[in-house]
């Protein structure tokens, strides 16, 4: 399987667990689906929260109508297509996983956006005074997915020798 395969695989992985998690948790399996703004207790540090984020990352720019959320939404699938098409033609395993999380997570997000017009996110971590801010796992393929971009960036000796100018 070559490297490509795997961020297909792993681009396809993100989307199906960030959907089915958002599916268990909006419309229940077995127990009752959660409601705007409840919250159920997990760990001592975690909770279930459900919220609806109209906006992108960390709720940076709302979209607060309709014409807000075609922009993100353009914006965002603008975004996958570009990530997609470099996915297509990256060749290194780590470089593809980690775009492969990216797209797989941007996907997620934006099907939300044009089903709901909004985001759902349900994980909440909290502990010593701080609090996170609620994210799904769309946002963490995401995190995961630039970090593995920038370990490739940065133990990558050619393109150290570009930055210091010695090609």
């Amino acid at each position: 399987m070559n490297s490509r395969t795997y961020g297909l695989l792993v681009a396809a992985g993100a989307l199906i667990l960030d959907q089915g998690s958002k599916a268990l948790l909006l419309y229940g399996c077995g127990f009752s689906a959660m409601a705007p703004g409840e919250t159920v207790p997990v760990l001592p540090f975690f909770n279930l929260v459900m919220v609806w984020n109209p906006g992108i990352t960390f709720g940076l720019f709302p979209a607060n109508s309709l014409g807000g959320t075609i922009f993100l939404a353009t914006f965002q699938l603008l975004a996958v297509c570009a990530l997609s098409w470099w996915l297509w033609t990256a060749r290194k395993p780590i470089l593809t996983i980690g775009i492969g999380l990216v797209v797989g997570g941007a996907a997620g997000n934006l099907l939300d956006r044009l089903i709901y017009g909004k985001v759902a996110d349900f994980f909440h971590f909290y502990a010593a005074g701080f609090d996170w801010y609620v994210f799904n796992v769309a946002d963490t393929a995401i995190t995961f997915g630039v970090l593995g971009l920038l370990y490739e960036a940065l133990s990558n000796p050619d393109a150290a020798k570009v930055k210091a100018g010695k090609e």
